[in-house]
């Protein structure tokens, strides 16, 4: 009779023991799959030496897009005029590039070209306005009185604002706020 209480307890404490092992291997395969998602970023836009910086966590953009303080930023690869490039950028729920800080201007850096920013001048208001119909703050960039005010804004490697022939063609920069 001893023989067989000692059996059956071994048997009942064999088969908690592989329970216990089960629900730790779950529990491990899951506390992983945790931590992968999290660690996953939306990257890089095609041809941009742009790098996603600090702050760039709080927003999940598409992909091409690179995130930096909660909003998305496309650069372009194609050529297209002004208009085309307003209207490219509508076609992907965003707007040509609206600058907001000089932060945001330190983030752009990229080299060689020249791209259409959301930026014209706004002939009723006598003023350059966004896309949006908002003031330029004149913190941000303080040199448009020497602008053609008949032309539209290019954003340079140079951290510049110049000057085109809207008719010209020219990369362009997309901006998707997410908050």
């Amino acid at each position: 009779m001893a023989a067989f209480q000692t059996t059956s307890w071994r048997l009942i404490s064999g088969a908690l023991g592989v329970v216990c092992l089960l629900l730790m291997a779950t529990l491990g395969i899951l506390l992983k799959r945790s931590f992968t998602r999290q660690s996953i970023q939306p990257t890089s836009s095609p041809g941009s030496t742009v790098e996603p910086q600090e702050g760039s966590d709080c927003c999940s953009c598409q992909e091409k897009w690179i995130g930096y303080r909660c909003n998305c930023y496309f650069f372009s690869k194609g050529d297209n005029t002004w208009v085309e490039s307003r209207d490219f950028c509508a076609s992907q729920n965003s707007s040509l590039l609206q600058l907001e800080s000089k932060d945001e201007l330190d983030f752009l850096k990229f080299r060689g070209r020249l791209y259409w920013i959301g930026l014209s001048y706004n002939e009723t208001r006598g003023a350059w306005v966004w896309e949006d119909g908002s003031a330029l703050s004149q913190d941000l960039l303080s040199f448009f009185q020497t602008l053609d005010s008949k032309k539209c804004i290019v954003y340079t490697s140079d951290k510049e604002i110049l000057d085109e022939p809207c008719g010209e063609k020219n990369p362009s920069i997309c901006k998707q706020q997410l908050t």
